[in-house]
C-alpha cells in the first residue's frame, strides 16, 4: 500500500478553523463554529463539498509552510508562467482590551516570478453539502446565501473573473476576504495588510511567552500552536480535532466526528498547557468544565464528551449523501460515545482542579465553593467506583472493570485528598482516602502476577497501552522493579519496530485494530523516562518525529507497515502527547538541547 500522508495545513483564530491543501484549496471549514456544518468540505466529498481554490493554468508544483512561530500558512505555486504565493490566515490579535477573532478568512495572492495566470473558484455549500449557496454580485463583493447563512467575498480581483471562474494575469497583489454575517465595509488592502501584520505579531509574542524547553523545540512550538487554535475561546472548550469521519484505516468504518470536547483528556491537555506556562487557556478550560458540572447537577453522571458550548445531545447521524474521505463511509456527524458510561472522567476533573490549590500562581483562597466541589465529585466516584464501563477507548458493546478507569478514580481521590488538606476539611480527607483504597482494590484485581503486568480489565488476559499511566500517575513507583516489569511486558506485546504503539491488539466491536494510536507511543516515551530509561526514551521519541506531515502536523493513527497517517487530523491529543513527552525528557536531561 502506498504511504498516505495528509497534504493539508491548518489555520485558525480560536473562533474557527480551516484546512488548506497544498493545491491551495480550502478542503474543510465549518462556519460559524467548530461544530457547525461545513461551508467547504471537499475533504469528505470532492463533488458536494464545494471549493475555494487559487489555481494556475497548466501544470504546477507547490511548497507549503508556516511563517515561523505563527498559524499563518503560505503556499508557493510554481507554474508555466511564473511563480506566486498564497498567504492564508484567520485574523487574531489584541484590540481594545480584548482578543479580536472575527469570522474572517483572508487570502493574499502575490506574484513572485513572471506573470502567472490564475483562476479563483469560490463555491461554498451549506447543510453538509446538500445544497450550494446562492450568490449575488455587488459593486465590489459577492454575497453568498443559503440555509440561513450569509457570507461575503470582497476582493480587488475583477468580480467577472470570480463569477465566471476565468483565468487572469496576476500582475499585482490580490486579496480575497471572506467573512461570515455582516458585510465587510473597510478598506480591503489596508485592512488585510494590517490584520496580517497584527496576527503575525500576536502569534510570535504568544510563543515568546511560552515556556518551551530546548528539546526538539520546533516540534513542540508547532504542537503548542496547534493546540491553541483547537480551543473555542468563547467557552474554553478544547476539541479533539477539527475534522469528522477521517478513517482510522481504510475500510474500517471507524470514522468518528471529533469536533467535541472529551473530559477524559482533560488532565493531559491541562498538563501540556501548564508545562508551557499558559494559564489563561487553563483557566478558560477550568471554566468550561465548571459550567458542565453545574449543568450536570444531581444527575447520576457526566457524559464522556460534550459540545463546545456544553451541549449534551450529540446524536450520531449518518450522512449517506457524502462519499466520505477517499470513499470511506460512513460519514458521521455527532458521536454516539456521548451516551457511553466512562468512569475515569470524574478523576480527570479532580486532577485538573488540583493546580488551582497547589500552584500558588492561582489564588485558591478566592474559591468559595471548594468544599462543595470536592464533595460533589467524590460523590460521583462513590456511585460509579464498582461499576463496569466502556473504558477509555469507548467500546460500544463491551463493558469491564477497567484498570484505567479505576486508576483515574484513584488519582482523582488522591487529588481530592490534597485539596481537602489545603482547605482544611478533614471529613473530605477521610472520604477521599476511603475511596482511593477501594479504587486500588479494583486496580489490583487486574494484576497478573505470573506475567508481572496489569491487564486492561479485571478477569481479562489482554494488555492495553492505557495502563502505561499506572507509571506516569505514580500508582506504581516508577523506580520499582514492578514498574519496569510492567513496561517490559507492554512493549513486548504492543510496541512496533518503528517505535509505534497499539492501544490493544484484541478484538473489539469492529474486529482487531490495524493501525497504532499515536498518543500511546508518546505515553510509552514518558514511561521510559519515568523508569530511568532515558536513552531509550530519547531514541523512541526521535523515531516518532518522522510520522508528521510536511508542516509537522500529526494524525491520530499511524500504519506501522507504511507509516501512513490516518484518523482525524491534526489530532490535538497527539500534539498534547508530543508536548508532554518532550517535557518529561527535558526535565530529566536538565539541560537545553537544540536539535
Amino acid at each position: 500500500m502506498e504511504k498516505h500522508i495528509y497534504q493539508t495545513g491548518l489555520i485558525g483564530n480560536c473562533a474557527f478553523l480551516a484546512h488548506i491543501n497544498k493545491n491551495t484549496n480550502i478542503e474543510w471549514m465549518c462556519w460559524p463554529r467548530f461544530d457547525s456544518p461545513f461551508v467547504f468540505g471537499g475533504l469528505l466529498d470532492t463533488n458536494k463539498g464545494g471549493e475555494f481554490s487559487i489555481l494556475p493554468q497548466g501544470e504546477f508544483t507547490s511548497n507549503q509552510y508556516y511563517l515561523e512561530n505563527t498559524n499563518v500558512l503560505r503556499t508557493d505555486i510554481t507554474c508555466t508562467h511564473g511563480k506566486y504565493r498564497v498567504t492564508d490566515f484567520a485574523p487574531r490579535f489584541f484590540l481594545h482590551g480584548r482578543y479580536f477573532k472575527p469570522l474572517i478568512l483572508i487570502r493574499k495572492i502575490e506574484s513572485l516570478e513572471g506573470t502567472p495566470r490564475i483562476k479563483v473558484k469560490c463555491e461554498p455549500v451549506c447543510d453538509y453539502g446538500r445544497a450550494k449557496q446562492d450568490r449575488l454580485q455587488g459593486s465590489d463583493s459577492i454575497e453568498f446565501t443559503g440555509c440561513g447563512e450569509k457570507m461575503t467575498l470582497t476582493s480587488n480581483i475583477s468580480l467577472a473573473y470570480l463569477i465566471d471562474e476565468e483565468y487572469f494575469s496576476l500582475n499585482e497583489t490580490k486579496y480575497l476576504l471572506l467573512n461570515y454575517g455582516t458585510e465587510f465595509d473597510g478598506s480591503l488592502i489596508s485592512t488585510s495588510e494590517e490584520y496580517l501584520r497584527e496576527t503575525i505579531e500576536y502569534w510570535r509574542l504568544w510563543i515568546k511567552h511560552s515556556s518551551i524547553a530546548g528539546f526538539y523545540q520546533p516540534y513542540v512550538i508547532r504542537s503548542a500552536l496547534v493546540l491553541k487554535i483547537h480551543q473555542y475561546e468563547d467557552t474554553g472548550a478544547i476539541i479533539a480535532a477539527s475534522t469528522s469521519s477521517l478513517p482510522e484505516f481504510p475500510g474500517s468504518e471507524r470514522n468518528w466526528d471529533y469536533r467535541y470536547c472529551w473530559l477524559r483528556d482533560t488532565y493531559y491537555v491541562l498538563t501540556s498547557l501548564n508545562h508551557i506556562g499558559h494559564f489563561e487557556e487553563m483557566e478558560r478550560y477550568f471554566n468550561y468544565v465548571t459550567d458542565i458540572s453545574f449543568s450536570v447537577g444531581d444527575s447520576f453522571r457526566y457524559q464522556p464528551l460534550y459540545g463546545i458550548t456544553g451541549k449534551k445531545d450529540l446524536t450520531e447521524t449518518i450522512m449517506d449523501h457524502l462519499d466520505g474521505y477517499m470513499g470511506n463511509k460512513p460519514v458521521r456527524i455527532g458521536n454516539q460515545a456521548s451516551e457511553h458510561i466512562q468512569n475515569d472522567i470524574y478523576g480527570q476533573v479532580l486532577i485538573s482542579l488540583l493546580p488551582l490549590y497547589t500552584d500558588h500562581r492561582f489564588v485558591f483562597s478566592e474559591r468559595k465553593d471548594s468544599d462543595r466541589w470536592i464533595k460533589f465529585l467524590l460523590s460521583k466516584i462513590e456511585r460509579t467506583i464498582d461499576e463496569k464501563d466502556a473504558g477509555i477507548w469507548e467500546f460500544r458493546n463491551i463493558a469491564h472493570i477497567h484498570c484505567y478507569s479505576n486508576l483515574f478514580q484513584w488519582a482523582g481521590c488522591n487529588a481530592a485528598e490534597k485539596i481537602a488538606k489545603t482547605i482544611g476539611n478533614t471529613e473530605l480527607v477521610e472520604k477521599a482516602q476511603q475511596l482511593k483504597a477501594r479504587a486500588a482494590t479494583h486496580i489490583e484485581s487486574c494484576y497478573d502476577a505470573e506475567r508481572k503486568v496489569y491487564t486492561h480489565a479485571a478477569g481479562s488476559p489482554h494488555l492495553d497501552a492505557s495502563t502505561l499511566q499506572l507509571i506516569m500517575m505514580n500508582y506504581i513507583d516508577p523506580a520499582s522493579q514492578k514498574a519496569k516489569d510492567h513496561l517490559i511486558a507492554l512493549e513486548r506485546e504492543l510496541k512496533t519496530e518503528g517505535g509505534l504503539f497499539y492501544r490493544y491488539i484484541h478484538n473489539d466491536d469492529f474486529g482487531k485494530p490495524k493501525t497504532t494510536f499515536l498518543i500511546c507511543a508518546f505515553w510509552y516515551v514518558e514511561a521510559l523516562a519515568c523508569v530511568g530509561r532515558l536513552d531509550d526514551a530519547i531514541r523512541e521519541f526521535e523515531k516518532l518525529m518522522k510520522y508528521c506531515n510536511h508542516l509537522l502536523l500529526f494524525s491520530e493513527d499511524v500504519d506501522e507497515k507504511t507509516g501512513s497517517q490516518w484518523g482525524n487530523f491534526p489530532q490535538a491529543y497527539s500534539h498534547v502527547g508530543l508536548m508532554n513527552a518532550a517535557y518529561r525528557i527535558a526535565i530529566k536531561l536538565d539541560r537545553p538541547i537544540f536539535l
